[in-house]
């Protein structure tokens, strides 16, 4: 394990919210400066061309609704969890798996009976895609993240009952997407201040909530709600191969996480999100997982 020394104040109380999100912005600005200038041969989109894998239908107060779930090599698989280790994962924290998706526009399409519906290309990993073939669990999982992302994206509200259609891979046509092929730069050191008056827990520290997902194949991100923290001083984070520790003061908050990717510690970095009361933490990883 590796102390990476990830925080450091960088504020002070004089400073308004207006300043530090400021500054925020600054940092991640003069990242993606230097990460364009690495990438300058890389556009920051490319488009794609979603293959075609199972149909669901459900209906919304518009009428019938279907997802076309596709996959794509281009888009970055999620983190490669073994069942047991997803199902723990949910069951501690159940915001804290992710999938990246391609939640592609609306499309009008004729459904069997020749009536007008609504359809949508969702797309994910294809490798990702065929484990989920085989899974029950797996793609019961992505129906509810695609329709929660859909949901939320469109402001839509779909009836949670659906099915699958059989012996119809997609509805109507499958467009192409843009996808973002440059992954976001990496996260820049913030840090703030944290103010004393919180209220210490009487029965030891929290476990905070956690998210964590592949950004890109090569970058893993992680964001820690700390909603009792105005902001990183007294925070510690190390971040080891395949782990990340973070203490908060007064014990406020303890997290203690095993990550199954080995992760680049040396070129990890952190940021405290005063508004958002986040830590996110940008961990490049050392093997791309498969």
């Amino acid at each position: 394990m590796a102390d990476s020394k990830l925080l450091v104040p960088e504020l002070n109380d004089a400073e308004t919210m207006g300043a530090e999100t400021s500054r925020f912005q600054e940092l991640l600005l003069q990242a993606s400066k230097e990460l364009q200038q690495a990438q300058t041969s890389r556009p920051e989109s490319t488009q794609i061309q979603p293959q075609p894998g199972f149909c669901i239908k459900t209906n919304s107060a518009e009428g019938k609704v279907f997802i076309n779930i596709c996959h794509s090599p281009s888009i970055p698989p999620p983190a490669d969890l073994t069942e047991d280790e997803l199902l723990q994962m949910l069951e501690e924290d159940q915001a804290g798996f992710r999938i990246p998706m391609s939640l592609g526009e609306p499309h009008a399409e004729l459904d069997a009976k020749g009536q007008g519906c609504t359809a949508y290309d969702v797309a994910v990993n294809s490798d990702f895609f065929r484990r989920m073939q085989n899974s029950d669990f797996l793609r019961e999982l992505v129906i509810t993240i695609a329709r929660e992302g859909l949901e939320d994206k469109y402001g839509l509200q779909l009836n949670p009952e659906w099915r699958i259609l059989k012996n119809r891979p997609f509805l109507g046509s499958i467009s192409q997407q843009n996808i973002r092929s440059q992954q976001r730069p990496r996260i820049q050191e913030l840090g703030n201040l944290y103010t004393p008056s919180s209220p210490r827990p009487e029965a030891g520290p929290e476990k905070p909530h956690l998210s964590l997902w592949l950004e890109a194949p090569d970058l893993l991100l992680a964001e820690i709600d700390l909603p009792k923290l105005d902001g990183a001083l007294g925070l510690s984070l190390e971040v080891g191969e395949n782990r990340l520790v973070m203490g908060g003061p007064q014990q406020l908050y303890h997290l203690d996480t095993y990550i199954p990717l080995r992760i680049n510690c040396d070129e990890s970095k952190a940021a405290f999100h005063q508004k958002r009361k986040q830590l996110m933490v940008a961990m490049p990883l050392l093997s791309v997982p498969s």
